[in-house]
């Protein structure tokens, strides 16, 4: 997974302005008691992060992928 993937998951699943704020703020303790910024400069897997804070946050697996994204018409 990419940041940006992550970043779009984030944003999908707690909006633009929350998931800069659970990034910044929430603690990840199975990460080693950092937060998904920091986790994420230290260069954690995106993947490994989102899981973490999906886990914290109570995401149901079947939005653990993300939302479906239609394919542009041709």
């Amino acid at each position: 997974m990419r940041i940006s993937d992550f970043w779009r998951l984030m944003d999908d699943e707690f909006g633009s302005a929350y998931s800069r704020v659970l990034a910044a703020d929430l603690v990840l303790g199975q990460l080693g008691g950092v937060t998904a910024a920091q986790a994420l400069e230290k260069g954690v897997e995106p993947r490994s992060v989102w899981l973490a804070v999906c886990d914290i946050q109570d995401v149901p697996p079947e939005r653990r992928l993300g939302r479906d994204i239609k394919p542009k018409a041709k």
